[in-house]
């Protein structure tokens, strides 16, 4: 096995490093880079890995696998031979206040409220945070306004690796029972975890957190929330969108609730408007077929509780079966028949089989689609 030295835990802050490949595997379509020292951080913890170049290979993937860290690339390089590492720095600083953001999180509801953080997941865009107990919409604002107090304090991160003797005095937060060499990471009044990953060296550092959304998850929930440049990422978009809503209703960014409010309500007083019409329109379409036998009627544009109301009103007239069709954007068509007293359901069938269509129903009502043209359907009822 062959050992590595750490830099990202003597300085979470080196960029570059220079380095000794010790070993270069072939592994699938690519490369295992073992090196003497390395500042890439590997995958674990719920922490992403790092990124970046070893001279001019790209590092695509760090993992830790049997207590060695292996750099995987696309490229080899020459065992024995001295290279210049660069992890990319904006994503690492990135995870660091994602991480450090959610540890203080983490701290605050678990001593609020003694939940555990069960699940931890750092994405592209949000992290997420699962604990074992509820939350209400309330509580979470608390902690949030509790969390972000403690980030602008900017207090120094400390990293100490205490004894085990020194750790049964140690009220830290552990996924599990640890022994041996245990990092332990203190934000002083808010967490005390033990954690491998990296961190900022100062609160301050972390910027603000904001919670993005709450979901109840298995027996309690489950967090979406940001930290540090993503939460000004997110603001700027939603600040964008909110300029862009504001002038398609001609308000102003902090009146576009009410704009929409009014907006709804006059939405709701059309459609009422346009219920009523289309009710008074089908009245007088059934009085039209009045006494009349099967009716088969096409309509432009209706949805299906239209094509559906439609055919009802017709069928409770008309001495036979009324079917309406309407046609889809994708050219398919609608539609819905009714027979008072009737059995369409072998009709319905026929009609399925015949013109590439899926439906059904009650005996004397059925509604469905069919692939096929205005014409086929046509010949279809007049044969």
């Amino acid at each position: 096995m062959i050992e590595t030295q750490r830099l990202y835990y003597e300085d979470a802050y080196k960029k570059e490093f220079t380095a000794k490949v010790m070993e270069c595997r072939k592994s699938g379509a690519g490369y295992e880079i073992l090196l003497d020292k390395s500042a890439f951080y590997p995958e674990g913890g719920g922490q992403p890995c790092d990124r970046g170049v070893l001279g001019e290979v790209e590092v695509q993937d760090v993992q830790e696998k049997e207590g060695e860290l292996l750099h995987y690339t696309d490229q080899p390089l020459l065992p024995g031979s001295e290279v210049c590492g660069r992890i990319n720095w904006e994503r690492r600083f990135d995870l660091m206040q994602q991480h450090s953001g959610e540890h203080i999180v983490s701290g605050f509801v678990h001593e609020a409220y003694g939940y555990n953080n069960v699940g931890f997941h750092m994405g592209h865009d949000v992290i997420t945070i699962d604990f074992d107990g509820i939350l209400d919409e309330k509580q979470l604002m608390e902690i949030e306004k509790k969390a972000n107090e403690k980030i602008w304090e900017n207090v120094p991160v400390e990293i100490t690796y205490p004894s085990e003797e020194e750790r049964k005095s140690l009220p830290y937060r552990s996924k599990k029972e640890l022994t041996g060499k245990v990092r332990i990471v203190c934000f002083p009044g808010a967490d005390l975890c033990a954690c491998c990953g990296t961190h900022v060296a100062r609160t301050g550092e972390i910027g603000a957190v904001k919670f993005l959304s709450v979901v109840k998850f298995r027996q309690g929930v489950r967090i979406e929330m940001v930290s540090g440049k993503r939460v000004l990422d997110y603001f700027t978009k939603i600040s964008e969108q909110n300029r862009k809503v504001s002038v398609l209703l001609s308000a102003k960014p902090q009146e576009t609730s009410q704009a929409v409010e009014r907006l709804q309500e006059e939405n709701s007083r059309l459609k009422g408007k346009i219920i009523r019409m289309e009710e008074e329109s089908f009245k007088a379409e059934a009085e039209k077929w009045e006494g009349k036998g099967s009716v088969l009627l096409f309509r432009q544009d209706m949805d299906a509780d239209s094509v559906r109301k439609l055919a009802d009103a017709v069928a409770q007239t008309c001495c036979g079966c009324c079917a309406v069709f309407s046609k889809n954007e994708d050219g398919t068509y609608k539609y819905a028949m009714g027979e008072r007293d009737g059995d369409l359901r072998e009709f319905t069938k026929q009609m399925n089989q015949a013109l590439n269509g899926r439906g059904g129903g009650r005996p004397f009502f059925v509604q469905g689609s069919v692939n096929a043209t205005e014409k086929e359907i046509k010949d279809f009822f007049e044969r």
